[in-house]
């Protein structure tokens, strides 16, 4: 039989011995865009994640599964859009990119190059670990609107997020354009990425004939009634 059918039962294991070495308690919190996120922690130090970490949505449909040990991500973990369509499986241990969906025109996401291409040239665009829909919520949820949506109409107003990813991969810049239809009125914000978590400032690169390259990538959002950011449209990717 071949050792892949295994896999399950041995990440079982793994997360099954470390919760007996070490006694853990479960932990439960409502995070950004009504997801709830599930995991286990040390009794004795419950700032250091242990073993399975999951998300759902309020509907109880997976978006993540992963592990950690010590408070650090280990092994493969899985990532999905809201409707639990896998996006991404990531080996953390390996630093490999296992799968990535395919991505679909009108896609929230878009990506840019200050190159010209043509049909000889080989192009890869930058991509983001943990998929396009959990990856980009820490560049949403960092973003409140200036307009208290109690005194100002800012109902059609829309956003794009500009990321500038470096060739090594790391967040160089974070833009905000946001447009105020009824108060005919465009905002545009920059932020300083030191404000993201170590992770949240790493990319894969895009690449440009096998050597990387900096890029932009382009999310479309909409500004929710509370100010917040929400992807523009729902999409499958």
């Amino acid at each position: 039989m071949p050792y892949k059918k295994f896999l399950p039962f041995g990440v079982a294991l793994f997360f099954a011995i470390n919760c007996f070495a070490q006694e853990t308690v479960n932990k439960k919190n409502r995070i950004f865009d009504g997801l709830i996120e599930r995991y286990t922690v040390l009794k004795d130090s419950q700032e250091v994640k242990q073993g399975l970490y999951q998300v759902f949505t309020r509907q109880d449909k997976l978006v993540v599964r992963g592990g950690y040990a010590m408070n650090k991500k280990t092994g493969i973990w899985h990532f999905y859009n809201k409707s639990a369509k896998l996006l991404q499986i990531y080996d953390y241990d390996k630093k490999q990119l296992m799968f990535e969906a395919k991505q679909y025109v009108g896609s929230n996401i878009g990506y840019m190059i200050d190159r010209k291409i043509t049909d000889k040239d080989t192009v890869t665009k930058p991509v983001k670990i943990g998929g396009r829909y959990w990856g980009y919520l820490p560049y949403l949820s960092l973003y409140r609107t200036p307009f208290s949506p109690y005194q100002y109409n800012i109902y059609g107003a829309e956003a794009d997020i500009e990321l500038l990813i470096s060739p090594l991969g790391r967040l160089a810049d974070y833009k905000v354009i946001a447009t105020f239809p009824y108060m005919d009125y465009t905002q545009t914000l920059r932020m300083d990425v030191n404000l993201f978590k170590e992770e949240d400032r790493e990319f894969i690169p895009a690449t440009f004939n096998h050597e990387p390259i900096l890029s932009r990538i382009i999310i479309k959002c909409r500004v929710d009634e509370d100010g917040q950011l929400q992807l523009r449209y729902y999409d499958e990717n």
